[in-house]
């Protein structure tokens, strides 16, 4: 695995070290993070400060001052982008100093780098491109159930200390609920190993749907909604290399069929925004959103609840993955049938940055 330095930063020839595939919109946060002080975060070893203007302007920039490269998120922000806690400079939103106190000139280059960034469906999205001075090739995702009005819905960050792919690996992989959690979405877990699967896919994404029918609902699905007795369950998994789009949810055993787009029962959709910090460190932008039927507050309150606990067993698992994987080294690992969807995103974001090298050596070929 690669690792990502951060090196001097030239704004006029410098791109990102491609240590992550680049020309990608990524998660960055949520809207509802942004108050009235500025949010440090590092993505992709970048480190940034995100903040909202008095005017309601979101913007990323550089975390430094260009005068004594005290972190910005130090600072304050103000009605025209964010002041530094040192010495007062302050920076607009495309990173320019506006004001020097107790100096009238402002020299050209107090300035420090902007990001793009988008706010789309209360996510904000960064985009990280080859050409650091480029416009974004293409819109950020969108993401309808935070905005449709169909479903209420809660979320929350994660940091981990281990690498993004093995939080793909655990998303795309949820036969692992029956033995790691037990407690809330769970239920049999030999049920969950013999579901009937469908991979799908293309050279962005992945697909992953399993069936479970006359299944026991797991306490999860029995605090949020009133089911008969059995139920009959899906798990619909959407990979793309920034985030992953998680339907899952069920119906009364036999009463409409699972592979009904407008089918009705208990529904949990999750939004699960996968970032790099690192090469060993990532965070988790995660939303649940659910249609209750009756006592809306508290049974958005138990998902969430519920969905939060599964998260910490799952954090859990794959920090203490990743340290034995540090701990035994390279060692041989076999591949199991409920492996097929992982192995697809991996194969994916390898492929992304196989090219996004390529096309990084044919522009320093024709760079003056």
């Amino acid at each position: 695995m690669s690792v990502h330095v951060t090196q001097p930063f030239d704004p006029l020839h410098d791109k990102p070290a491609a240590a992550f595939p680049l020309d990608q919109w990524y998660v960055a946060g949520f809207s509802w993070e942004l108050n009235n002080k500025p949010l440090a975060r590092t993505l992709l070893g970048e480190p940034l400060v995100i903040f909202r203007t008095g005017n309601g302007q979101v913007a990323a920039l550089e975390d430094r001052c260009c005068h004594r490269s005290v972190p910005l998120s130090l600072g304050t922000v103000e009605e025209q982008g964010v002041r530094c806690g040192y010495h007062g400079l302050l920076y607009s939103t495309s990173g320019q100093c506006l004001e020097i106190p107790g100096q009238v000139k402002i020299p050209g280059k107090a300035k420090v780098r902007s990001f793009h960034i988008c706010e789309q469906d209360q996510i904000l999205w960064v985009w990280f491109g080859h050409d650091v001075l480029a416009a974004p090739l293409r819109e950020p995702p969108a993401y309808p159930h935070h905005t449709s009005g169909e479903y209420l819905f809660g979320g929350d960050v994660y940091h981990y200390d281990a690498p993004w792919q093995l939080i793909h690996d655990n998303l795309l992989d949820l036969s692992h609920l029956g033995y790691v959690h037990l407690h809330t979405i769970g239920g049999n877990a030999r049920i969950h190993m013999n579901a009937q699967t469908q991979v799908a896919g293309d050279e962005e994404s992945v697909r992953v749907v399993r069936y479970m029918p006359e299944s026991d609902p797991p306490p999860t699905y029995t605090a949020a909604y009133p089911f008969k007795g059995k139920i009959d369950r899906w798990q619909e998994i959407e990979f793309h290399l920034s985030h992953l789009k998680i339907w899952t949810g069920a119906v009364d055993a036999g009463s409409e069929p699972v592979d009904d787009p407008k089918r009705g029962g208990f529904h949990m959709r999750g939004f699960h925004g996968i970032t790099p910090e690192t090469a060993t460190s990532c965070h988790y932008f995660w939303s649940m959103a659910t249609n209750p039927v009756s006592n809306p507050d508290e049974t958005l309150r138990k998902v969430l609840e519920q969905t939060q606990l599964t998260f910490d067993e799952d954090k859990q698992i794959i920090e203490a993955q990743y340290a034995n994987l540090l701990r035994f080294g390279v060692q041989p690992m076999i591949d199991i049938h409920v492996d097929v969807g992982p192995n697809r995103a991996r194969r994916i974001v390898d492929s992304l940055l196989q090219s996004g090298r390529s096309n990084a050596e044919q522009n320093d070929e024709v760079r003056p």
